[in-house]
């Protein structure tokens, strides 16, 4: 039997646990102060050198302006949650976010997988109508960073689709302002920079904190069931630019070389004009000046004209004056014509001496 007074076996079993417990609870304040200092220094947290933090005290933002609101790199003190909360924001890192004016991937290929590549359905699908009523769909990428993040830590990870939904309406107003001819060829880069311009004014009105450092078309494509008609299109378009370039190549030479030969000719044609113009001058200046002479001495003038005349008409045939003979007289003069020999030329008579020319003032003018 057990005697009355001694520990049962239990109380010597739980006796360690019974003296810890009171060890403890007689040291209870250096805990509750250990515990109260870590939760003190959970409010210290550290910036990295591309980041920028934003202290949130019960849900509001803490400073007045960007520069209070705004912690560099380095420690900073804030209470612990849930009083404050530090929001770190990469401000110099360059983000990249996938934009589709499509459907979710999985709903996309569900639908052609049960329908075929030879219908649109606008309810799994998404599109894009352009100026001209036609049908686009697009993919993209956007670039962006951090550019106000006072503003992003009210959105946080939620800024993507702020993101995404503007430069989705912002792709699908640009697109319905141009024709699909000038959108699939050489439009693509005005149409980024105009989507682009849209998609940052959208994300500013939305308080986002976001600036959009560039927009990529990835994919800009009619659909499957169009893809055929819409690559005719191109076609014909491509060979309507390389006729029209080889056309302009075409007169960028020929035009040139037309108006060189224009100058050449003009420059031949005064050229022409001076000599007529000196051969005319001097056709007069002689005619002038045979008409003073004729007017001097008119029979003279008269004789040596008809002999110039008969001389140019044969002159192909060896022509030779006939003196008269020997103490004889005949009126008029004789020409002795005869051919020329095999391989001589033509012989002119020389012109009348001032002798003959009395000569034939004494015997008379010829018939």
């Amino acid at each position: 039997m057990r005697r009355a007074g001694a520990p049962s076996e239990i109380a010597r079993l739980t006796a360690p646990i019974v003296a810890l417990l009171d060890w403890a609870w007689q040291r209870m304040h250096w805990w509750v102060a250990l515990m109260a200092l870590l939760y003190a220094l959970s409010g210290i947290t550290i910036v990295k050198p591309d980041e920028v933090a934003v202290v949130l005290r019960w849900g509001r933002l803490v400073g007045d302006t960007p520069a209070l609101q705004q912690h560099g790199p380095g420690l900073l003190f804030a209470f612990p949650r849930p009083i404050d909360e530090v929001v770190r924001v990469q401000v110099k890192h360059v983000w990249e976010v996938p934009v589709s004016t499509l459907a979710p991937a999985s709903a996309f290929a569900k639908d052609y997988t049960n329908m075929g590549q030879d219908t649109l359905n606008p309810l799994t699908q998404g599109y894009a109508l352009t100026g001209d009523q036609n049908i686009v769909q697009a993919d993209m990428v956007a670039r962006y960073r951090v550019s106000d993040p006072a503003e992003w830590a009210f959105y946080g990870p939620k800024a993507e689709d702020v993101l995404r939904v503007e430069v989705t309406a912002a792709m699908v107003r640009s697109l319905g302002e141009m024709g699909v001819d000038r959108v699939l060829s050489d439009g693509r880069k005005t149409l980024v920079a105009l989507a682009t311009r849209r998609a940052q004014i959208g994300l500013d009105a939305s308080h986002s904190g976001l600036e959009l450092s560039s927009l990529e078309l990835t994919r800009l494509a009619p659909p499957p069931a169009l893809v055929s008609d819409f690559d005719a299109v191109q076609s014909t378009f491509i060979d309507a630019q390389t006729l029209q370039n080889e056309a302009q190549a075409y007169a960028q030479s020929a035009i040139p070389q037309a108006q060189a030969d224009a100058d050449a000719a003009i420059q031949s044609a005064h050229a022409d004009a001076d000599s007529e113009l000196a051969t005319a001058q001097g056709d007069a200046s002689a005619f002038r000046a045979l008409e003073r002479e004729y007017r001097a001495n008119p029979t003279v003038i008269r004789e040596r004209l008809y002999r110039d005349a008969i001389e140019k008409a044969i002159g192909s045939a060896a022509v030779r004056w006939v003196p008269p003979p020997p103490g004889g007289n005949y009126h008029g003069f004789r020409v002795s014509i005869s051919p020329p020999r095999a391989g001589e030329r033509p012989r002119r008579s020389t012109p009348p001496t001032s002798e003959d020319e009395d000569d034939e003032d004494e015997r008379g003018t010829p018939p």
